[in-house]
């Protein structure tokens, strides 16, 4: 999968995190991060990454997305692959 793709998956993740009243609060415990300063940090390496994360880690979440997006499961554990963090040595060319 291409960054550009995986990028674009992660970003619908966050705002469907973001639009859901009851998995915001949770992320933004989880994560330490701030609702204000949320633009912010999508721009720091590895932040995309954490969000598919975070939908990953529960299943239920992950299902919700999935059926919300029409992005099968495993196509949002490869965009997590593709980021950077999301595997290590994400940017080592083979």
């Amino acid at each position: 999968m291409q960054q550009e793709q995986a990028e674009a998956i992660a970003i619908d993740a966050l705002s469907f995190i973001a639009s859901d009243p009851d998995l915001l609060p949770r992320f933004l415990a989880l994560t330490g991060i701030e609702a204000r300063h949320i633009r912010k940090a999508a721009g720091e390496p590895g932040f995309l990454a954490g969000v598919l994360q975070f939908v990953l880690a529960h299943e239920p979440t992950l299902m919700a997305f999935c059926e919300k997006t029409a992005i099968p499961p495993r196509q949002v554990e490869a965009a997590h692959r593709a980021l950077p963090l999301g595997e290590e040595g994400w940017d080592i060319q083979p």
